[in-house]
């Protein structure tokens, strides 16, 4: 299957595709994945939460929201930038706090 022929709402890979992921408080399960140009929710078993919650390449920097340490390009003002350019790309909010952990964890990424 070509780039091309992949369905990137079925098929992403969680490592490679995904820059962070938010888990919903009042809606058990449900999932929203945020790639570099799309976001997509999913609905998600316990089972599968755990499996998610495993994966090494993401940290968790609020109750809800887990960061790709690979797809970080820089950590500055208060913000977790993904992607060249940090004024056009996707961008999260971080405490002072999990900045300076995100920071350590990423630098020995």
């Amino acid at each position: 299957m070509g780039l091309a022929d992949k369905n990137v709402y079925e098929d992403f890979e969680i490592d490679r595709d995904i820059l962070f992921f938010k888990v919903g408080a009042r809606a058990q399960g449900l999932v929203s994945f945020h790639g570099s140009n799309y976001n997509i929710k999913k609905r998600m078993t316990s089972e599968q939460l755990s499996t998610l919650f495993a994966h090494t390449n993401f940290v968790k920097i609020k109750s809800d929201c887990f960061v790709n340490i690979g797809k970080i390009t820089a950590i500055e003002n208060d913000n977790v930038y993904f992607g060249e350019n940090n004024n056009e790309n996707k961008r999260i909010h971080v405490s002072k706090w999990k900045q300076n952990r995100l920071k350590n964890l990423w630098q020995v990424n």
